[in-house]
């Protein structure tokens, strides 16, 4: 039986300057089996300010987190090196987007974060 990936949503918040509350919602955790084709994760926020969207993964072996990229709102998104080939940012629009991760393998075991910033 293949190994599962597990993925778990939390939300952070990168605030610069000043102190404002917002509201994130990701997709809940999620338990996948190796090979899926293709898993995703969706988040938003009430922030129409918070303009560039940053995705990070932190493996339970690791005490930093990765950042795998982020997209400023009319632009390409922008990876790490390691996640270049099957991870996807994608941006709806200002308060919504997705990090996709295709051929899911079980290297891809972590807790995903979204976050968003001013810059």
């Amino acid at each position: 039986m293949p190994a599962a990936v597990c993925t778990l949503g939390f939300l952070l918040l990168i605030l610069t300057g000043r102190v404002q509350s917002y509201t994130f919602e990701q997709t809940s955790s999620q338990v996948v089996r190796e090979g899926t084709e293709e898993l995703r994760i969706d988040c938003s926020h009430d922030g129409s300010d918070l303009q560039t969207m940053l995705w990070y993964q932190h493996k339970q072996s690791s005490r930093a987190m990765s950042l795998i990229g982020y997209s400023v709102i009319q632009s390409q998104p922008s990876y790490e090196g390691q996640f270049q080939d099957r991870f996807k940012i994608q941006r709806d629009d200002t308060k919504k987007g997705s990090l996709v991760i295709h051929t899911v393998q079980l290297s891809d075991s972590a807790v995903y974060f979204c976050a968003a910033s001013t810059q």
